[in-house]
């Protein structure tokens, strides 16, 4: 649970965080334009987290469990993905996670 998820061989870590508990806010590096943004979560125990990016305006929640280790991945395309920014994410104390902001490619026929 310590080890943030991994990207697979194409993408780029723009930032990453290691296990946590509570809210934290990190900061990713600029990307090439045209590429998404990319943001995996892994997280475990009981509660909600909920993950903001700016400056995109993006969010999203995760249901983490009790017991049970949760790995979501989203892919963000939208205007000015490729600026650097921030991640904030707000957590319960009952909820440990880790993340991998990247950088990849656009699923074909996305844009």
């Amino acid at each position: 649970m310590k080890i943030p998820p991994e990207l697979d061989g194409t993408e780029t870590v723009a930032g990453r965080q290691s296990g946590t508990r509570g809210g934290r806010t990190l900061e990713y590096r600029r990307g090439q334009k045209g590429k998404d943004l990319i943001v995996a979560v892994r997280c475990q125990g009981k509660g909600e987290i909920k993950v903001s990016l700016n400056p995109v305006k993006v969010g999203f929640p995760l249901k983490c469990v009790d017991g049970e280790v949760t790995t979501t991945y989203n892919q963000v395309g939208v205007t000015g993905v490729e600026k650097k920014g921030t991640v904030s994410v707000q957590a319960p104390s009952t909820v440990r996670w880790s993340m991998t902001i990247g950088r990849g490619e656009a699923p074909e026929g996305a844009r």
